[in-house]
């Protein structure tokens, strides 16, 4: 017995890479080679050449490999979103354990032409500046009715109006109904717009924004939303334009007219319709900082006029502490003067006793100076030196002479007595030694 038979009433234990071989060759065997329609998810083109992505539609979707010899005969290039037909084999990535499916063809289904044209049409409408954003409006953040396009029996109809309901019920809504798949589709979509237009446009009731919704489904079941004469009908709209069409990766021309695009039918709700739990709180915020501002101000006035009122008192007795102070200050004045007068007089009589007495020792200080002045004059006069047996000698310069050094024999020399002059001459010189 193999290692891999089964022993009677046990079960077989597979080692894993044999167990991913075994059912590669089962798959091989019972579908191989196989063929397969979806949409593209993912694609993604490595650097090898090598192409990786999934097709999906509603139910399911499979990992799909598709290698770099089979994707050079491609004659188109593969887009997310697109329907293509694949021919290929199923296999088991055994590092992995997952199932691929292995693709040696490609083209594209029948909603390969639509979708095409979905991109020929984009292209025209972004190069006339439909796409733009400068053209998006801002949502109003509380809007005064709600207009809504979409079928009576879609879900999403019950989706939006569940939402607006339990977020803001105060809010109308005006409903123009309209398909949304098929042929009629596209012109019935346009005429409940333009209702919609016409309320806005009047004013009464009022509409400030429109929602337009869908559920989701493939290219099929969305063109009525790449319709051009849709897309140009929405850029005319006098009010901004939501678009909830689909699922979060569908797209479709309506989406990028609109004014500003929502994942889903509910999240387009949502985004116009604000929780009214929301705005009434902001509006307890408010009064509740309006209430403590103006108690903070009374408090602050209130204790303005406590001030006003300790500092003014009664008027009576204002009046009657300015007259005590104002007499106050005459009577201190009234004494000052009095003082001051006083001390005037004091002074002048002080004054006129001190005068005669301060005149006599003035002048008798003065002749006492005279006098000591005079004798020393008398005694610095040469005459009394004279008088006592001296002279006074000079030259014929009649420069005084007071030395006999400079003198030469024969010099005349002039002698001041205290009574009369003599002329000499020299006849020696004899110097003290």
């Amino acid at each position: 017995m193999s290692e891999f038979e089964n022993p009677v009433g046990t079960p077989r234990i597979w080692p894993v890479g044999a167990l991913c071989r075994a059912v590669a060759d089962a798959l091989d065997a019972r579908f191989n080679p196989v063929a397969v329609r979806g949409e593209i998810s993912g694609f993604n083109r490595a650097s090898s050449g090598h192409c990786y992505f999934a097709l999906k539609d509603e139910s399911g979707q499979i990992r799909c490999a598709m290698f770099r010899r089979a994707a050079s005969l491609l004659d188109f290039a593969p887009r997310d979103g697109e329907l293509v037909e694949v021919r290929g084999r199923l296999d088991v990535y055994e590092p992995r354990g997952d199932l691929q499916l292995i693709v040696e063809s490609m083209s594209r289904a029948g909603q390969g032409a639509l979708f095409e044209q979905f991109l020929k049409l984009k292209a025209r409408l972004e190069a006339e500046g439909l796409f733009d954003a400068a053209r998006k409006r801002e949502l109003p953040l509380q809007p005064r009715g709600i207009g809504l396009v979409t079928s009576l029996g879609a879900a999403a109809l019950h989706d939006v109006v569940t939402a607006l309901q339990r977020r803001v019920p105060h809010i109308p809504v005006f409903l123009a109904p309209a398909a949304v798949q098929g042929a009629a589709a596209p012109a019935e979509l346009v005429a409940a717009l333009q209702r919609l237009y016409g309320l806005a446009e009047q004013g009464r009731p009022a509409l400030d924004v429109i929602l337009l919704v869908r559920g989701g489904g493939s290219m099929e079941d969305l063109w009525a939303f790449n319709d051009e004469r849709l897309a140009r009908t929405l850029a005319l709209s006098p009010v901004p334009v939501v678009s909830g069409v689909g699922h979060e990766t569908d797209f479709t021309i309506a989406d990028f007219v609109a004014d500003l695009r929502a994942p889903t039918p509910t999240a387009a709700a949502e985004l116009v319709a604000e929780a009214r739990s929301v705005w009434l709180g902001a509006l307890d915020l408010i009064q509740a900082r309006l209430s403590d501002a103006l108690e903070q101000q009374l408090d602050r006035q209130s204790q303005r006029l406590d001030l006003a009122a300790s500092r003014l008192g009664r008027p009576s007795g204002l009046v009657a502490r300015q007259r005590l102070a104002l007499s106050a200050q005459a009577q201190r004045l009234r004494y000052a003067a009095i003082h001051a007068l006083t001390q005037c007089q004091r002074d002048l009589q002080q004054l006129g006793k001190a005068w005669p007495q301060s005149t006599q020792r003035g002048l008798q200080t003065q002749q006492q100076r005279l006098e000591r002045a005079g004798l020393r004059l008398q005694l610095l006069d040469p005459s009394l030196v004279l008088q006592r047996g001296y002279a006074w000698v000079s030259n014929e310069r009649h420069e005084a002479v007071t030395r006999a050094q400079g003198l030469v024999p024969g010099q005349l020399l002039h002698l001041h007595f205290s009574q009369g002059q003599a002329d000499v001459s020299v006849t020696a010189i004899r110097e003290k030694g």
